[in-house]
């Protein structure tokens, strides 16, 4: 196994082999095709799998797991059916880690355990935890590092605004403004190769932009991902 850590259009590959292939999805990049027929992530992936590995006819790449839009950060995809049905199975158990940065309005607790239950325009409800840690707080904001317990659509950015902790740039569920970018970041994935049993950690940080360079002295020590 090897990782890539180069770029395709753009696109920051962070780890490729036979199996897995893990991606830093740029913000406002969709993660797979939708209605808007903007370029997605899963697509733009698909075609460096079949150029780096000059594959010929339709190349298979499986969804993991997905990121809101708006929101930058690592993504995994599955090389093989296999593979994808044994990192499906991680997600589900929680054995796959996604940790995310993200800076919140307001002075946050220093810890804390969030339990709500999220209402959908279907009619659904469900049951959505995530913990968060505040690495600091300053000018009015707080830079938070959350897991989650659940994966649930739009989870983070509902809970903190229930939580009165608003994501900055959130024109969703906060009060940001056209132009504005919301701060939430894909920033840590752990997870069990699906062949080889070994255990691989990938970071990745925000980029060096408001609000993120306030807390700069907390963030960017060491922008190279890593793999354990």
């Amino acid at each position: 196994m090897s990782a890539a850590q180069e770029r395709f259009e753009g696109v920051e590959i962070v780890y490729c082999d036979n199996h897995v292939l893990v991606a830093v999805k740029p913000p406002n990049m969709p993660s797979q095709a939708d209605a808007s027929g903007d370029c997605d992530l899963l697509t733009l992936m698909k075609a460096y799998v079949k150029q780096k590995y000059q594959k010929p006819g339709n190349v298979y790449l499986g969804l993991v797991h997905r990121l809101d839009r708006p929101v930058g950060g690592l993504m995994a995809f599955a090389r093989t059916s296999k593979a994808a049905a044994r990192l499906s199975q991680q997600l589900r158990t929680h054995a796959m880690r996604r940790e995310y940065l993200c800076v919140a309005q307001g002075e946050a607790l220093e810890q804390a355990r969030l339990a709500d239950v999220l209402e959908y325009d279907d009619g659904a409800a469900k049951e959505a935890v995530l913990c968060y840690e505040r690495l600091e707080a300053r000018e009015g904001l707080s830079l938070l590092r959350v897991r989650l317990e659940t994966g649930r659509k739009h989870q983070i950015r509902r809970q903190l605004q229930h939580a009165g902790l608003p994501l900055w740039g959130d024109a969703r569920y906060g009060n940001g403004r056209p132009g504005q970018q919301i701060a939430l970041w894909g920033a840590r994935l752990l997870l069990t190769h699906p062949t080889s049993g070994a255990a691989l950690t990938f970071t990745s940080l925000p980029p060096q932009a408001f609000p993120w360079q306030i807390f700069a002295h907390a963030l960017f020590t060491d922008r190279s991902p890593e793999v354990d």
